[in-house]
């Protein structure tokens, strides 16, 4: 199905897109600030690309500005209730309620804090998932997906040690395994892949099979798996068509009670 731009005047307008960095501290920001640029420069070269260090310095995006407002992946525990972790809540639940229109996407923490702010329940994985991995998609999400209809799978980057329990209300999954959903007013997209990742951003966290896996023969396993092929440009792609498509209502996420 085919949805008209929101954008009528500007249908061919450069896409302006914020990317909220959330990850603390850490060293390898601007690694994945160059992924982003690299995998969006191949899709979308003429897009407007603007990034925040939202945990390190409480940077936001002014959503009138942009199009799309992309949640990155963090470092830490989505259900931490540190400051920074509690201004992005707010920041969500502004946009939902004054941006209605908006077009955010969440992206591994981004969809694990998204999904939480929504009432879902955040878990430990039994075992942490890394390394390009096959998903397997959803009815609606074979028709959210063209590229992906005929096998029902799409190939992502992964690196994660937790996962959402079950979609929120009034989110749709469009892949098995809470891997992601699409909310009913069409504004929110998640995935707890890594669609912006490629082998060359992953590698730099393979030392993290040490922790995750407690196992020497894991490394070269994982490595093997980052080096695989994946959906990261089609996904991409996808996104830029979907940002242009009209939402379809307005509801905003309670805030949370304070005993």
């Amino acid at each position: 199905m085919l949805y008209p731009s929101p954008f009528p005047e500007a249908e061919d307008a450069p896409l302006r897109i914020a990317v909220c960095l959330n990850s603390y501290r850490s060293r390898f920001l601007q690694a994945v600030e160059a992924s982003y640029v690299r995998v969006l420069g191949r899709v979308a070269p003429d897009a407007e690309l603007t990034f925040f260090e939202s945990a390190n310095k409480g940077e936001f995006p002014e959503p009138s500005q942009f199009d799309l407002i992309v949640m990155a992946g963090a470092n830490v525990d989505p259900r931490a209730s540190w400051d920074f972790v509690l201004e992005i809540h707010g920041f969500i639940r502004t946009i939902v309620a004054q941006y209605p229109d908006k077009k955010v996407v969440g992206i591994c923490w981004g969809h694990q804090t998204i999904s939480r702010v929504f009432g879902a329940d955040i878990l430990d994985m039994d075992v942490p998932e890394m390394g390009v991995t096959s998903i397997n998609l959803t009815k609606q999400g074979r028709k959210f997906f063209p590229h992906a209809a005929a096998t029902g799978v799409v190939r992502l980057q992964q690196h994660h040690r937790r996962e959402v329990a079950a979609a929120p209300a009034r989110f749709t999954p469009l892949a098995h395994g809470s891997q992601i959903f699409l909310n009913d007013n069409n504004t929110i997209l998640t995935f707890q892949g890594h669609p912006e990742k490629d082998a060359q951003t992953a590698l730099l966290r393979l030392h993290d099979t040490t922790q995750w896996y407690g196992d020497e023969k894991a490394s070269a396993r994982i490595e093997a798996q980052i080096a695989m092929g994946h959906d990261g440009d089609a996904i991409w792609k996808r996104i830029m068509r979907w940002v242009r498509e009209p939402s379809r209502g307005l509801y905003a996420p309670k805030a949370p009670q304070r005993s």
